[in-house]
């Protein structure tokens, strides 16, 4: 490999691609593209704990900035790739350089989706995606009373929830009859609703925004004829992968960058991980794109040991997790996949899990302030059990296992 590898993208998937292919002792050129001003940072704690101001920028680096010079990467922050020419095995940036590829590893994540509505320019409308969206959000927060969250998936409600605790006056809106409707139970939806409002949120369900009032900076959100004050609003209604370059190339994209069970996407000289990937999953028999951490992680593992000649198979159980307020919520597999399900511990102290079952194997777990049941639900995942005797507590998870 004369021309080295390229990563473009300076996610957590390519802090992991870079370190992975040095630990395998590949020894040519890496360069990271990446279009932020800071090294890989972890993203999940924008919402939670940097927004509210319990970690520091650099607690957010996935590796210390100067990992990168240790270990022969060259790091090239604000620089936005342009495009891809699959023939020459070039890497255009939009200031015109040019960097030679052997491989390419593809890590572009994603992006929040946004509003295209009346009044969307007003100073105070805020998407939380990277650490300079929650600085400028953090210190807006510091002057504002009422703050709007647009959107009632996760990254919303982890907003809410922060905001709530540094003592605004929040209110979510969301378009769906409930809150999580796209990635949880109505069980869950309903708990995490009782929640929000007996800590002081205003949620309003069924409510679609159609444009925003201000001078100057935003003063109303507007839904049809209800209006909601708020001097600051987060929008948070789901993200986009960062597929276009790939497109453009000509690589085959559906739903983000089609990759086989190895990482390689549809020419073979180029991978792709991270949000921005559409693999197969064997063990749950479909193609799907993830957005989490472990996806990224394991993802970009895999493919860049499979890059160097190896030959691993990427097929693993989807994980997440929530913050909110003093819970963790922690999430195996998809809730949706179950057909029934089973109550474990006791929602009045806020401690259970839901374990979700199909043909009387388990296909899910959603664990609030239970971290063993969540670990041992992974553990169970595609286990026959009896509902009955899983929600009995006097027995032990682990006999489960045998």
């Amino acid at each position: 490999m004369k021309s080295g590898i390229v990563i473009i993208g300076a996610g957590q998937a390519a802090a992991v691609a870079a370190a992975t292919l040095r630990k395998e002792r590949y020894t040519g050129a890496i360069k990271i593209l990446g279009d932020e001003s800071h090294p890989p940072y972890d993203r999940p704690p924008l919402s939670k704990h940097y927004l509210a101001g319990e970690l520091s920028m650099a607690e957010t680096l996935i590796r210390p900035a100067e990992f990168y010079a240790d270990n022969d990467i060259e790091l090239l922050t604000d620089t936005r790739v342009s495009s891809i020419d699959i023939n020459s095995k070039q890497v255009v940036t939009e200031s015109n350089s040019v960097y030679d590829y052997d491989k390419l590893v593809i890590t572009t994540g994603s992006r929040a989706r946004r509003l295209d509505l009346p009044g969307c320019q007003l100073d105070g409308i805020f998407y939380l995606r990277s650490l300079n969206d929650v600085d400028l959000i953090r210190a807006s927060m510091g002057s504002a009373k009422k703050l709007c969250v647009i959107g009632g998936g996760y990254v919303g409600l982890e907003v809410a929830a922060v905001a709530t605790k540094a003592g605004l006056d929040v209110t979510v809106i969301e378009t769906q009859e409930r809150i999580l409707q796209r990635v949880t139970t109505p069980e869950m939806s309903d708990y995490y609703h009782n929640l929000h409002t007996e800590r002081g949120v205003n949620i309003r369900l069924n409510q679609a925004v159609t444009g925003f009032e201000g001078q100057g900076s935003v003063q109303k959100v507007l839904c049809g004829d209800l209006s909601v004050d708020a001097d600051i609003v987060v929008i948070g209604v789901g993200i986009l992968p960062n597929i276009e370059i790939a497109e453009n190339a000509g690589l085959e994209c559906d739903n983000g960058i089609v990759v086989d069970d190895h990482g390689q996407t549809s020419n073979p000289d180029i991978y792709a991980a991270g949000d921005c990937a559409n693999h197969p999953n064997r063990l749950l028999n479909r193609r799907l794109r993830l957005e989490s951490v472990p996806n990224a992680i394991e993802q970009a593992r895999v493919a860049c040991i499979n890059l160097l000649g190896g030959d691993l198979e990427y097929a693993s159980i989807p994980w997440f997790w929530s913050d909110q307020y003093e819970l963790k919520l922690q999430m195996v597999g998809f809730s949706s996949d179950g057909e029934e399900s089973v109550v474990r511990g006791d929602k009045s102290i806020n401690k259970f899990a839901v374990f979700h079952l199909k043909e009387g194997r388990v296909v899910a777990v959603d664990a609030v302030n239970h971290s063993k049941a969540f670990m041992l639900g992974k553990r169970l995942y595609g286990k026959s059990v009896d509902a009955r005797l899983l929600a009995d507590e006097s027995i032990e998870l682990k006999s489960f296992l045998k």
